[in-house]
């Protein structure tokens, strides 16, 4: 007989992130069934998707793990992500959180790298303990901890009845919630969690404007972000793009002006008020969500007055400490010039990043940003800070076009590092559609169109546009030192 399961609402205190599929889960239990394919079952006869779901997860996987119907759902939507198996411990733990696993079957002719990427989303956004992804022919298990998602097991399809035992004691029913209950207790008997981080701060300047950097700023704190860093950003730009693009000017009248008041002016002008966490405004522009200190277009008539007072230029590094067991990162946007704005930008900064088009005139602007850091590192000596680290030039806006990134873009890098003496980052920011779009995203208000900027990681998460700032986030944290 077929033995069929109504879905249980899910037991969690936060139930509504859990929206599972209401119709029923229908389980074969014919014990002849279930102790063939204990003992004979091979995944790789799997033929299609399908099957690998229903032959081997359903089937076999989970009740060798030890879950019933009652731990598991299936064709989970939560947060705009569909999961083919969502489970979760039968137990809630004191911390009122429950051990989740995400399961996801693909066809067995599909590559499983190809699906990384959606993979590793979903574990974060549910902040799911564990995941396991398989095609049949191979399976692989992920854990996701302190912020961070690493493969702990593969295995080859065939092999799953020998490795069992080994899969169950990573995450069978009874291991996934003793281990998050362990956990737990360790937190809870710790008086003190501390970050452990040291506040990295990072400035992304040139002095040729027009090349990215806003855009490079706001996707990677959006990218970082969802790395799990605790991320800052400072505008520093009269032109307040930053600013903007971030999501803080919600305004459509200068009467409505709420930043005039309490912005990045105000932060260098006074010594004993203003500091970050007076002038911090939260972005919605990505999740989980960033801090900005926002600027404003009266900056620019500031600059002379400013200028005149000589702790103007440190006093964003004297207030940054105040906070450095707020952040992991701080990222600085600054002004294309030379100017008093962009000098407090590098004062401020452990690190450089040097956004460019490689064009001719961007170039030759580099002469003048080495100048102008040779300059700064000279007083930076002075007040006993050490010099500024360039982590490289950021190719930026660079065109797609396939005979140029074949041809000319390669000529182009090495004329960055011969003839200017700038080594070149690894990634690369092509100029795509999809990340203007993303930040001039508005949403319709009355008869108004009002700005609802998005980060490109939130707009079109499964985008080559996407994939580039998760990619310059990694080798931002591995330069910096982040683990």
């Amino acid at each position: 007989m077929i033995a069929t399961y109504p879905l249980p609402p899910p037991p969690l205190s936060h139930s509504k992130l859990f929206v599972a599929n209401t119709r029923e889960i229908s389980i074969r239990l014919y014990e002849e069934d279930y102790i063939i394919s204990k003992h004979f079952f091979n995944p790789e006869n799997c033929r299609n998707e399908s099957e690998v779901e229903s032959k081997f997860i359903v089937h076999y996987l989970l009740p060798q793990l030890g879950y019933t119907p009652n731990n598991w759902y299936q064709e989970v939507t939560i947060s705009n992500h569909r999961f083919d198996f969502l489970v979760v411990s039968p137990i809630r733990l004191q911390s009122k959180k429950y051990a989740k696993l995400i399961v996801e079957a693909k066809h067995p002719q599909q590559n499983l790298d190809n699906h990384l990427r959606k993979f590793t989303r979903y574990l974060v956004s549910i902040k799911a303990d564990f995941g396991l992804i398989t095609n049949g022919k191979v399976v692989r298990i992920y854990e996701h901890k302190h912020e961070q998602t690493s493969l702990i097991l593969t295995i080859q399809g065939r092999d799953t009845e020998n490795k069992i035992s080994e899969i169950k004691k990573i995450i069978g029913k009874e291991e996934i919630v003793n281990s998050i209950s362990i956990q737990t207790n360790n937190q809870r008997e710790s008086k003190v969690s501390p970050r452990g981080k040291e506040m990295k701060v990072i400035a992304v300047y040139h002095n040729k404007g027009g090349v990215g950097k806003t855009t490079t700023v706001v996707n990677l704190a959006a990218a970082l972000s969802k790395k799990g860093q605790k991320v800052l950003v400072i505008d520093l730009d009269s032109q307040a793009n930053t600013t903007y693009a971030a999501g803080l000017i919600k305004f459509q009248d200068e009467m409505q002006d709420n930043i005039k008041d309490n912005y990045i002016y105000h932060v260098l002008r006074e010594k004993n008020k203003y500091f970050i966490s007076d002038v911090v405004r939260r972005s919605k522009f990505t999740t989980p969500e960033f801090d900005v200190i926002p600027s404003h277009i009266n900056l620019m008539h500031h600059e002379k007055e400013l200028a005149e007072i000589d702790a103007t230029r440190t006093r964003i590094l004297a207030k940054l400490q105040k906070s450095k067991d707020k952040y992991d990162v701080v990222l600085l946007d600054t002004p294309p010039s030379l100017n008093l704005y962009a000098k407090v930008a590098i004062i401020a900064a452990d690190y450089l990043i040097i956004p460019s088009d490689l064009k001719p005139f961007a170039n030759e602007g580099l002469v003048n940003v080495k100048k102008f850091i040779e300059e700064i590192n000279e007083f930076k000596g002075v007040i006993g800070k050490e010099p500024i680290e360039i982590l490289g030039v950021l190719p930026s806006k660079i065109g797609t076009h396939q005979r140029f990134v074949k041809y000319i873009l390669p000529n182009m890098e090495k004329t960055v590092k011969e003839r200017y003496g700038f080594q070149l980052m690894k990634s690369r920011i092509f100029e795509r559609r999809d990340v203007s779009a993303a930040i001039e995203n508005s949403l319709e208000i009355g008869d108004l169109d009002v700005p609802d900027p998005k980060s490109i990681l939130d707009y079109k998460p499964n985008s080559i546009a996407a994939e580039e700032f998760e990619n310059l986030a990694t080798e931002v944290m591995e330069l910096v030192g982040i683990k």
